[in-house]
């Protein structure tokens, strides 16, 4: 019978499997379950079950994403995102034992792209995992053939080519998720954008679930680039606020 692999990956043997995938979970149960369903996937998966182990299995093995858990021994998930991504850029999906927005917050400030509430079910998460690396690719295409020009509404402008956001003339640091964002609401300033259209338009997921985390994404958004720039439709969704011309 496998064993949690903690230092190498366990897939390898996997036909045609191309992305690998970092699994960071100190429950063994719990990592046998997410490991399996992604090889079933076709991904390779490599785990770790502490903090450290997770740095290092980030900056050897390189994965295309991380799954991480925020509570770990060693250090938490938290530490485990800072140090991983001040080494290079990697989507993760974090999870969470706690419904604790605040938590969830400072995992998108961190740099985590989505999260997870436990307990979950391993066909969302497994989809969750397909529709972040499907963003990580947009955002490669759009790199070499970026959409033209500088869109500036106000004091905010929002470079494409090079994907940066700029409030006041002072850039401001976004993660993938949290610019794709903001772009599909300054597609369309000032019209109101349902949660569900937000949710598909920039997750590609489809399922009203995951409303919440649209909402956890839009906080991070307004903390970053104010508060007042975003309004919220009680009930509907979110509209990108502009100066009135």
């Amino acid at each position: 019978m496998e064993q949690t692999h903690t230092t190498h990956h366990g897939a390898a043997a996997t036909p045609g499997a191309q992305r690998r995938v970092l699994v960071v979970e100190d429950d063994a149960t719990i990592v046998e379950a997410i490991s399996a369903r992604l090889r079933a996937e076709g991904f390779l998966v490599q785990t770790a079950t502490d903090g450290p182990a997770a740095v290092d299995a980030a900056e050897a093995w390189q994965p295309d994403l991380m799954v991480l858990d925020v509570m770990l021994p060693g250090f938490d998930g938290l530490e485990v995102c800072r140090r991983v991504q001040a080494q290079r850029p990697v989507p993760v999906l974090m999870l969470t034992a706690r419904d604790d927005e605040t938590d969830m917050l400072v995992g998108l400030g961190v740099g985590a792209d989505d999260y997870m509430t436990k307990p979950f079910s391993m066909r969302e998460l497994a989809a969750r995992v397909h529709v972040l690396l499907r963003r990580v690719e947009r955002a490669a295409l759009a790199a070499v053939t970026p959409r033209s020009g500088i869109l500036r509404l106000g004091e905010l402008e929002i470079d494409h080519a090079q994907r940066r956001v700029r409030v006041r003339s002072e850039d401001v640091h976004l993660t993938p998720t949290e610019f794709d964002l903001l772009v599909c609401l300054a597609s369309t300033p000032r019209a109101v954008l349902s949660r569900e259209q937000l949710l598909a338009e920039v997750w590609d997921w489809a399922d009203a679930s995951g409303t919440r985390t649209v909402d956890s994404h839009i906080k991070a958004l307004r903390r970053k680039i104010g508060a007042e720039r975003i309004r919220t439709v009680h009930g509907v969704g979110y509209a990108l606020e502009t100066p009135a011309p």
